[in-house]
């Protein structure tokens, strides 16, 4: 079974960006907190828009991905994290050809 890699790539207030950046990270351990679904991940920052962030995440397969997003609102960080991201430009999931 071959890795994931999800890509999502969001608008966030300057003031908002250190909150965003822990409320990331600490979402990513809330889903890896009964298995190991997230194998690498970082959290970037656009050279010439600040304001533009992007999570890219590897995970284990295109299974886990969708089993965690039938979970996403069961999170307790994830509710707190939507309401501080102002746009979501883009979203999407690749695999190794």
């Amino acid at each position: 079974m071959s890795h994931c890699s999800e890509f999502a790539i969001f608008k966030v207030s300057k003031k908002n960006i250190p909150r965003v950046i822990a409320l990331s990270l600490l979402i990513i351990q809330e889903i890896n907190a009964s298995e190991k679904v997230v194998i690498a991940h970082e959290i970037l920052q656009k050279t010439d828009q600040e304001e533009e962030l992007c999570w890219h995440l590897t995970w284990v397969n295109q299974e886990a991905v969708a089993l965690i997003a039938k979970k996403w609102s069961s999170f307790p960080s994830s509710k707190e994290l939507e309401s501080l991201v102002g746009e979501k430009l883009y979203y999407g999931h690749f695999i190794r050809m």
